[in-house]
């Protein structure tokens, strides 16, 4: 069992969890992730590690409370309570190379992943450009860290509430026009959304990683389910990945392949509600 020391809640779906674990707050790398289970009778999900604290013991995780799962931590995952499991760090870690400019994309949920990789860029000494979205100022998180490590930061909002109007990509393009001697970036969040990243980079020929999150179960490359072609092999997303040279990844297949049991997650998710409707 593993005690939510700290949780804090940014909106009515995405929700932070500090959780204590020692062994693995020592050995986390930024990129890597985390398997979880909530109780003993839970799915095993993976979240990515989107902060550590060696001197706490700490693991930091930021989840949005999509399906029957995530939602059901968000109800009962308070300060103070226990997760049954928690397995990592699993995955490779992100390679921090020598670049002297650096750009990382977060769009949405990857805004918090992208976090650790940022700041180890900063502090190895390349200037650091952060590039976050959000839908609406009312959702913006994190802000003050970005801050502390970013040389420039640009927010984008939807609808203009904060910052550019507009997508991580129209930042992305602010970026080059503002840093045309950009050495990499590293964008993190929607599948659709670091594919269009990648097709702004490549003409540029500047290196782009993507971090995916395929459909996994066991997180050790024996289910297969994570699979993912990547320059035209197909790679396991928890033992090769979860970061990929976004120029190679076959973002279509990978969406198709996020979407096969979208049917049953619904379903789950709507026995679930039932369910807690009845005991409420």
């Amino acid at each position: 069992m593993h005690k939510i020391v700290a949780r804090e809640d940014f909106s009515d779906v995405t929700y932070l969890l500090e959780v204590e674990h020692p062994m693995l707050a020592k050995a986390a790398k930024p990129g890597q992730f985390v398997i979880v289970r909530h109780n003993e009778q839970s799915e095993r999900i993976p979240l990515t590690i989107a902060d550590f604290d060696r001197q706490k013991g700490t693991i930091t995780l930021v989840i949005q409370a999509v399906g029957k799962t995530t939602r059901q931590m968000q109800k009962d995952c308070v300060a103070g309570s226990s997760l049954a499991g928690v397995v990592g760090p699993m995955g490779v870690p992100s390679h921090i190379g020598d670049v002297k400019k650096i750009v990382c994309v977060g769009g949405g949920l990857g805004v918090a992943p992208v976090f650790p990789q940022l700041r180890s860029y900063k502090e190895k000494g390349a200037y650091a450009i952060g590039i976050v979205g959000f839908r609406n100022k009312d959702l913006i998180f994190w802000e003050d860290r970005f801050r502390r490590y970013c040389d420039d930061l640009i927010i984008c909002t939807d609808d203009g509430s904060s910052g550019v109007k507009g997508m991580v990509t129209d930042g992305l393009r602010i970026a080059f026009e503002k840093h045309p001697d950009i050495d990499e970036v590293v964008a993190i969040g929607p599948p659709v959304m670091m594919k269009s990243c990648a097709e702004i980079t490549r003409p540029l020929k500047v290196k782009t990683m993507v971090s995916l999150n395929p459909i996994m179960v066991d997180g050790t490359g024996m289910c297969g389910g994570c699979r993912v072609r990547v320059g035209g092999e197909m790679r396991f997303g928890c033992t090769d990945g979860p970061d990929f040279d976004g120029h190679l990844v076959d973002f279509d297949e990978l969406m198709i392949r996020l979407g096969r049991f979208r049917d049953d997650e619904k379903l789950a998710l709507e026995n679930w509600s039932q369910c807690n409707k009845k005991h409420d």
